[in-house]
This record gives C-alpha cells, structure tokens and sequence, in this order.
C-alpha cells in the first residue's frame, strides 16, 4: 500500500507524525482526501473530524479546532490549534 508521510503540529509541538495512506478532513472549500501522490496543494482547515488511514488500514479519528495544510513532495503537514482523538461514534 502507498503511503504518505503525515506530521500534525500544535502549538504543544509535533502531536502525529507517520505515514498515513489516506487523511481526510474538512478544508476551506469543503470536505477534502489527501492519497499518495497528491499534487502540491494547500488549503485552510475548518473545524471538525480528521480521519487518518494508516499504511497498516487502520482508521484514527481526531477532531481539530481548525488551521492549515500543505501537500508537496510526498509529505502532509498539518498546523492545527488543537488535534486531539475524538469521541467514538455509535
């Protein structure tokens, strides 16, 4: 499986750092997915739930109070206020 190499930072520093096969979130524009191989790209990030897909198909979710993202040269970093694991869902 692809991969991407993904880093969260806060404020508190690096919270996440790994690859990820897919991380979806809500972006300035609306709901967004970011793959490996995804062309540069940046975007503002909306409040609201981060799924991270990791090289192992394992689903974590988080939520985050907002912030930025940037795609290029097979890294992802996300600068994020708050990123913390969210609630499970029933």
């Amino acid at each position: 499986m692809k991969t991407f190499f993904l880093t969260v930072s806060t404020p508190l520093g690096n919270v996440y750092e790994g690859d990820a096969a897919m991380l979806s979130l809500r972006g300035s524009e609306g709901d967004l997915a970011i793959l490996p191989g995804h062309i540069p790209f940046s975007t503002g990030v909306k409040a609201g739930k981060v799924k991270i897909v990791t090289g192992e198909e394992e689903e974590k979710r988080f939520a985050t109070d907002g912030g930025l993202l940037a795609a290029a040269g097979g890294r992802v970093t996300l600068l994020a206020g708050t990123f913390e694991p969210a609630e499970e869902e029933e």
